[in-house]
């Protein structure tokens, strides 16, 4: 009895550090949720849990503003890039992780070093490299846009998966006859779920926020992503912002992205722990 006192005792101070961190990471999205359901004067009130409930500002969102529409966008966009993303990824990673060859290392931190530029430093060349394809206002020209941001983290985090998996296998498939291209479809490709699921996951939470790229090449308000919808809200003078709806957008794109963390979240775990122990 003692033994387990001082035990728990000892873990008392961790305890208090999660809880810390926690309450520090999930309070700005409590608040606003708390934030979404007020409306008028209520919102510059301090309180913890409003005491009138509005769902007005959510109404307004689904129907005065077209926020359906810019979701699709979103969930178009974020979706094509990433799945292009990841099938160019597999098969780079393969040739990076695999293929032994000069020159390899260099190619590898060429394109991480890809993700290191701000992103104000590609825009202009992005703004006309866009405009020279015709794909100017156009969902693929943002998802095109997108992968300059996403394909580098893809091959890094892949390659390093790649490069752990067992040798055996890839002599056995090739004692099978298969090649470069049915080894890594048949063979890698599902012993690579989690890693896929992790990355994915990660590349779609990027492309789902991102806002510079969005803004820049976009110009009709049916080509806007979400972040740029919730930008443009507007309230009913120049200077007056909707604080209530903006409060509500967010936690209508936050939602999502919860959900598909809880979904995958054994899966983002094993992606995230494959690897660490070899043998």
């Amino acid at each position: 009895m003692i033994q387990t006192l001082s035990k728990n005792l000892r873990k008392l101070p961790f305890f208090i550090f999660v809880t810390l961190v926690a309450a520090y990471a999930l309070f700005p999205f409590y608040w606003a949720i708390v934030s979404s359901l007020k409306v008028g004067a209520d919102l510059f009130t301090v309180e913890y849990w409003p005491k009138n409930l509005s769902f007005g500002n959510y109404r307004n969102i689904f129907f005065e503003q077209n926020f359906i529409h810019s979701i699709g966008n979103s969930v178009f966009v974020a979706t094509v890039t990433v799945l292009i993303s990841l099938a160019l990824a597999v098969l780079a990673s393969f040739a990076l992780g695999r293929i032994q060859f000069k020159g390899r290392s260099l190619i590898l931190y060429s394109i991480l070093s890809i993700s290191m530029f701000p992103q104000i430093a590609i825009l202009s060349g992005m703004f006309e490299l866009v405009r020279f394809l015709g794909l100017y206002n156009q969902m693929m020209g943002l998802a095109l846009s997108y992968m300059v941001l996403i394909l580098p983290f893809t091959v890094w985090v892949l390659t390093t998966f790649m490069r752990e998996l067992p040798k055996e296998l890839e002599e056995a498939a090739i004692l099978d006859g298969c090649g470069p291209v049915k080894t890594v479809f048949r063979v890698f490709l599902p012993l690579m779920t989690p890693a896929l699921v992790t990355t994915g996951l990660l590349a779609f939470i990027v492309a789902w926020n991102e806002f510079l790229f969005a803004l820049t090449l976009t110009l009709t308000s049916d080509k806007r992503t979400v972040p740029v919808s919730i930008a443009m809200l507007s309230g009913g003078s120049q200077y007056e912002l909707p604080w209530g709806m903006i409060m509500a957008a967010s936690v209508l794109v936050t939602v999502p992205l919860v959900v598909l963390v809880l979904i995958f979240q054994r899966k983002i775990v094993s992606g995230l722990t494959a690897g660490a122990v070899k043998g």
